[in-house]
């Protein structure tokens, strides 16, 4: 991911949603790269996390939160791709999606399915923004209608 590829307004992102980006980044790295959980949550802890790397500034984040998402989608994963599978238009396969796409996905379908104690609305915002961040046409409107209807599966509120 090229610092072209970074968020719009760096200074208004929270920690969570940094720790957001940050494990959509490492899931991504994970997916492409064949890089193991452990190595790649310690690298993200030790070297991205807050701190500098090849000239871009990577957002203080929440660590905990970080680790979360990434182990939980990993730890996760049999479960969370057939919803996602499930939520795409007929035709359409995870694995036909872009590997971006598919961590936010991944990880967003994972916040919703175990984070009751986060609003549905917070989570999907958050996860359209880093598709945002990272693509401009298409894709930002597939993680909200993908993540809105998967809300509407798994949580019994229409936030």
């Amino acid at each position: 991911m090229t610092s072209e590829n970074t968020p719009k307004s760096p200074k208004t992102a929270n920690q969570r949603g940094a720790a957001r980006l940050a494990a959509v980044q490492a899931l991504y790295q994970m997916d492409i790269g064949g890089a193991g959980l452990l190595e790649v949550v310690a690298e993200y802890e030790a070297h991205r996390l807050g701190q500098e790397l090849d000239g871009d500034t990577y957002l203080k984040a929440d660590a905990g939160w970080f680790r979360s998402i990434v182990s939980g989608v990993v730890d996760s994963q049999p479960t969370i791709d057939p919803v996602i599978r499930g939520a795409l238009q007929e035709g359409w396969s995870l694995s036909r999606i872009d590997s971006t796409v598919r961590a936010i996905l991944r990880a967003g379908t994972f916040e919703l399915i175990n984070r009751k104690d986060v609003p549905v609305a917070v989570i999907v915002t958050e996860y359209v923004d880093i598709a945002q961040a990272f693509f401009e046409e298409d894709e930002p409107k597939l993680v909200n209608a993908v993540l809105d209807r998967i809300a509407k599966q798994v949580r019994a509120q229409n936030s």
